[in-house]
């Protein structure tokens, strides 16, 4: 067993600090390019058709506390501490948790389990000094750190395989209170609504409204959950937001180098000037049409099916060789099967001559 998580990806941990490997790499990579929905904590998750996307053939990303109350996801992943996350993500065996390695002795919240011991709890190094250029680096020894969750889970859902990755609930910005902005709609100032919400409270100051008399418990609403923020701590998460969707911005040539596509499908994200936007009833459509739609999917008569299921072509389909193949190479893999021949049931040759494996690929020494 190894102790230490040197070169390795993603791997497990036990209570004695050792490390198990776990290879997760493309694990999730297709035939076409897989996509994944990537939950935010934005308010408008609320009206988005949350019961649509949990039913979805997607599976779903978590940051957080995001989702909440609406869907659960299939993978999940943290930047903050331990003791803000509930119990049941934790302990739910259904969710691969992602989770960086100092958070491994934390005890999960009103138990004494700690985080190592939980079901499908994964763990990881994170890689800092990454730049625009760098920001997806297959090559890297950890998970992207810019001190921020969504980064992060870019770069995760990246490196499990995925390609296309759909933004949910991630407007990237803080709006303002209702109540200011009922009051500034009134007199008729100009405002950009995606504008920083520190620029939004100067405004106000300079045209005499007062945000103390609009905000009288200094609390602001800003997830889909219940929860809130100060104001001055709304204003840095909201700066901070901005930073992050800039950062997005100026990463978008390295993104598309390595195939990653990132679609908002959030109504007013700070992302939406910047990278594509889909209307999530067309999202969902097409997925519908790509990759299936389970509630609808019919079962009578599928046991019994003898016909084939395969799709009309405009002309033949045949497996081939690869371009590179050639008789040498064919004596290096037999070789290499007379070595491990466990390997290699399945090698071309064997089932096409109607020979016994040991006829294929042994010799005689070895068949006696």
């Amino acid at each position: 067993m190894l102790t230490s998580a040197a070169h390795l990806l993603f791997y497990r941990l036990d209570t004695d600090q050792h490390v198990i490997p776990v290879n997760l790499d493309d694990m999730y990579g297709g035939p076409q390019p897989s996509e994944c929905w990537l939950i935010g904590g934005g308010p408008s998750l609320g009206e988005l058709p949350c019961d649509e996307i949990a039913r979805s053939p997607l599976p779903k990303m978590s940051m957080n506390l995001s989702g909440t109350g609406l869907l659960r996801p299939n993978f999940w992943t943290s930047y903050d501490p331990t003791a803000r996350f509930h119990r049941s993500i934790y302990l739910d065996a259904g969710i691969l948790k992602f989770v960086h390695r100092r958070r491994a002795m934390d005890l999960v919240p009103e138990t004494t389990f700690k985080v190592c011991e939980c079901p499908g709890v994964i763990f990881f190094d994170r890689h800092a000094g990454r730049d625009f250029s760098t920001f997806l680096s297959p090559q890297a020894p950890g998970i992207i750190d810019w001190a921020d969750s969504m980064v992060q889970a870019i770069d995760l859902l990246y490196r499990l395989g995925f390609r296309t990755i759909y933004l949910a609930g991630c407007e990237m910005r803080v709006r303002p209170p209702a109540e200011l902005w009922q009051q500034v709609s009134e007199r008729d100032v100009s405002v950009d609504p995606l504008g920083l919400l520190s620029d939004f409270f100067k405004l106000c100051e300079s045209h005499g409204l007062s945000w103390q008399h609009a905000i009288p418990s200094d609390e602001l609403s800003i997830y889909h959950f219940e929860e809130t923020k100060s104001l001055r701590a709304a204003m840095q998460t909201d700066q901070h937001y901005f930073r992050i969707a800039q950062s997005l911005r100026l990463a978008r040539r390295n993104l598309t180098q390595h195939g990653l596509q990132l679609i908002s499908v959030t109504p007013q994200s700070r992302l939406n000037d910047h990278f594509p936007y889909r209307d999530i009833s067309d999202v969902l459509a097409d997925v519908r049409r790509t990759v299936g739609d389970a509630g609808r999917e019919a079962t009578r008569g599928l046991y019994s099916q003898q016909a084939s299921r395969s799709p009309k072509l405009t002309g033949p389909m045949r497996d081939v060789k690869p371009p590179n193949w050639s008789a040498s190479s064919s004596s290096r893999r037999k070789e290499l099967a007379r070595k491990t021949p466990q390997l290699l049931i399945e090698q071309e040759g064997w089932l096409a001559t109607g020979k016994s494996f040991q006829q294929a690929y042994c010799t005689p020494r070895e068949m006696g």
